[in-house]
């Protein structure tokens, strides 16, 4: 090996060294640096030993491990911080000691058996792998590094292999990033139910912070996406890190900072519960941890992780292709529909310009209600006579394409299947197990549960023409046990799970590779990486309520694109929150994602349909743009209430921008809107979307604005809501590229309390516009 690995992507080094002692140390990560002829600059000095200080041998005794910057560290030989490995050997001892041996790097990248994995090719990455061994204890430990250079990531992984005795794995990260010192604050996404990926800020002090999951999932509490900022960081400037890990199990980033500043970064399989034994000859790898650099502030940070995502992440016939607008029957119908109701759904979608019709929940065994059937996937020929093969070509008729709702992971007590297989139900012996929506959970260690979930699911997904399918989830695992595996690997259930679960998709993918996949858990309780190596697209969260959606679709664009991210406009009052927002509203939020409608469309007013009708055609006007175009949070230099985004194109000459406000306040009706990023030598058009205000929100000011007076509230006035289309003000503006994306723009006046023109913007509580940005030819 040479005295330090350098690895380079375009615009960051990652910069490792070994001590005297042979640990591997991480001398430097951030903004690129040339290559020198001597890194002594960036060595640590050690002259002298501090109080307290274990030295790893009394030949180097002024080097005590606790504070250095350790590449990967173990338990036992003086780092007390958190490790990245424990380890149980035979005789009941911990302590470990791996020392660097060898390096080498080529072209690709490894596959991880069993586990997803970011795609590249020679062209793309390249790898570093670095050997470490434990001599006393026959292992050996490599650490594997992806370069991506053009995206400014590198990906990391570990493998054990065993060589000696038994021993138990009890902590094995995929990565662990030391930092030397800083002003570091860890930003987590976090949540609940219907609330997930909210932005939580947390000022590093001398201490351990822990970000993780339990749930057997990936978890809608604490996002394995996580980012050390600095302490002056914003959407547009400072040093920032990104951590990511390819997983959908149970996860664990472990951030620790110690009293002389410096701060450790862990990342992989949650520690809690976990336990594998590892046989001689026998190796385990790590899942993919993603790690990025950026000085350009949280905006330049998301865009080295969409362009990731989106290029290497996710893969198949969908990874480019724009995605439909769809309509799906939950929210209008919940179990209570039938074949009529369907097509009656289905053919108002057709007239508005939708394009895909998704059957959810309760097309299958006796599911009328979320007590019984799941595992019977034979087609309840009450509600659909003629089954699924009978509904599709009334679907596709219409000029729809067919999408189909699953569960494949669950069981429930009242099926079929339960009853010819209860043992098939995770449960732990001697306890009654516990329920969730229900439900159990099928016990995927099982190679003949695996078996079936496939066939069953081949066996669904070839009924008729079905091109979309929404993989559910909608319990976390309790009661976590195999009747497959031998009490000393009971540690292992969780991951083994996960691995199941990625058996089974990478099959059905193969088998049905034209199939568009959504994967769904109660919502954003499974969001990673690593559902989006096998489906391309997630729903976001099961509240649809718009401004509820501002926090989580903003959240969620950290550190994953709008090009995965599900977005329904669904009924007002909003079914979670109770939230009323305007029609107009609803789709501006969603247009920030995979456009769809969740309510009953043969109960939409005229006006509500004329509004539809009219913005599928803008969506998809401008649909590549937005499933596609860089996303950008921009803070509003006037409000901190309003919430403004946009996309803009590769060459920085269109975009979309949404402003969205959040409650209205008398007085304040003034906006400027900032499109960073655009080409600053052009001149550009920007237009507000043309939007339509519903009269009935006027009340008894209803008679400011109409030719003839009316009772506010009255009949009329209700029946004239309906039908009259009240567009709002048009906006047309011209300005120059480094006026636009610098400063900004003033936009015409909001209504404010009084007054109201052709030249008022009237927005209201949770009201929003978009405008389209293009260069003026």
């Amino acid at each position: 090996m040479p005295d330090v690995v350098h690895l380079d992507t375009d615009g960051t080094s990652y910069i490792l060294d070994v001590l005297p002692t042979g640990h591997l140390q991480n001398l430097y990560y951030g903004g690129r640096l040339r290559r020198m002829d001597d890194y002594e600059p960036l060595r640590q000095k050690n002259d002298v030993p501090y109080g307290t200080m274990v030295n790893v041998s009394q030949e180097q005794r002024n080097i005590g491990l606790d504070d250095q910057c350790l590449e990967y560290s173990g338990l036992g030989k003086g780092d007390f911080r958190e490790p990245a490995i424990e380890l149980v050997f035979a005789d009941g001892s911990r302590t470990t000691d791996f020392r660097y041996e060898s390096a080498r790097s080529y072209r690709g990248r490894p596959e991880i058996p069993g586990l997803p994995t970011a795609t590249g090719g020679e062209d793309d990455v390249q790898t570093t792998e670095i050997t470490l061994r434990d001599a006393d204890k026959g292992l050996a430990l490599v650490l594997t590094y992806c370069v991506y250079a053009s995206y400014d990531v590198i990906t990391r992984f570990a493998t054990l292999r065993n060589d000696g005795e038994p021993v138990k794995v009890r902590r094995l990260m995929s990565a662990q990033l030391d930092l030397f010192g800083g002003d570091w604050r860890l930003v987590t996404f976090d949540g609940c139910w219907a609330y997930e990926r909210e932005r939580n800020d947390k000022p590093l002090a001398p201490g351990v912070y822990v970000n993780d999951s339990k749930t057997g999932n990936s978890s809608n509490r604490h996002n394995p996406f996580v980012m050390l900022a600095a302490g002056d960081c914003g959407e547009s400037s400072g040093e920032c890190y990104a951590s990511n890990l390819v997983y959908s199990g149970n996860h664990a980033e472990i951030v620790e900072r110690t009293y002389q500043g410096k701060v450790r970064l862990l990342t992989g399989v949650n520690p809690s519960g976990f336990e594998w034994l590892l046989e001689p000859g026998e190796s385990f790898t790590t899942p993919e941890a993603v790690l990025s650099y950026s000085p350009a502030g949280f905006n330049g940070l998301s865009r080295n992780m969409h362009r990731f995502v989106q290029d290497l992440i996710v893969r198949g016939e969908w990874r480019d292709k724009e995605r439909p607008v769809l309509v799906n029957n939950w929210e209008a119908t919940d179990f209570d529909f039938d074949k009529k109701k369907l097509l009656a759904i289905a053919k108002e979608a057709a007239s508005l310009g939708i394009e895909l019709f998704v059957l959810d929940d309760g097309w299958f065994g006796r599911r009328d209600d979320d007590a019984s059937s799941l595992g019977d996937w034979d087609v309840n020929e009450k509600k659909l006579p003629g089954g699924i093969e009978g509904l599709v070509p009334k679907i596709n008729s219409l000029g729809l394409k067919f999408g189909l709702w699953v569960e494949p992971e669950m069981i429930s007590e009242d099926s079929d299947l339960y009853r010819a297989h209860p043992d098939w139900a995770v449960s732990t012996p001697g306890r009654a197990p516990a329920y969730g929506r229900n439900q159990f959970v099928l016990d995927l260690t099982m190679p003949e549960v695996r078996a079936y979930v496939v066939e069953a699911m081949t066996k669904a997904f070839s009924q008729g023409r079905v091109e979309y399918v929404k993989w559910d989830m909608n319990r976390n695992v309790s009661d976590g046990y195999s009747k497959a595996l031998p009490p000393e690997r009971q540690g292992e259930f969780h991951h083994r799970y996960i691995l199941g679960l990625y058996e089974i998709l990478a099959e059905l993918v193969r088998r049905f590779p034209g199939i568009l996949f959504e994967s769904c858990a109660s919502g954003g309780n499974r969001f990673d990486l690593g559902m989006l190596c096998y489906m391309p697209q997630t729903w976001t969260s099961d509240d649809t309520d718009a401004y509820a959606r501002l926090t989580i679709q903003g959240g969620t664009s950290y550190g994953y694109p709008q090009s995965v991210m599900g977005a329904h406009v669904s009924a007002s009052p909003n079914m979670q929150s109770l939230r009323a927002s305007t029609i107009e509203t609803r789709f501006n939020v969603a247009a920030f994602g995979l456009l769809g409608y969740e309510l009953d469309l043969t109960m939409l007013s005229p006006f509500d349909k004329k509004a539809i009708k009219e913005q599928v055609a803008y969506y998809k006007e401008h649909r590549r743009l937005l499933q596609f175009g860089r996303f950008l949070r921009v803070p509003n230099r006037l409000d901190p209430d309003k919430t403004q985004w946009a996309v803009v194109s590769e060459d920085g000459r269109e975009a979309i921008a949404g402003l969205f406000q959040g409650s209205a306040r008398v007085g304040l009706g003034q906006d400027v809107l900032t499109v960073p990023d655009l080409d600053t030598e052009a001149s550009f058009s920007v237009k507000g979307r043309p939007q339509y205000i519903n009269v009935k929100a006027f009340g008894n000011l209803v008679n400011r604005v109409l030719p003839v007076k009316i009772r506010g509230d009255g009949v009329v006035h209700t029946v004239l809501s309906s039908h009259y289309m009240f567009r709002m003000a048009d906006e047309d503006y011209v300005a120059n590229g480094d006026l636009l994306s610098g400063y900004g723009i003033k936009l015409i006046q909001q209504f404010s309390g009084t007054g109201y023109n052709d030249r008022v913007r009237i927005l209201s509580d949770y009201g929003s516009r978009l405008y389209f940005i293009t260069t003026v030819r």
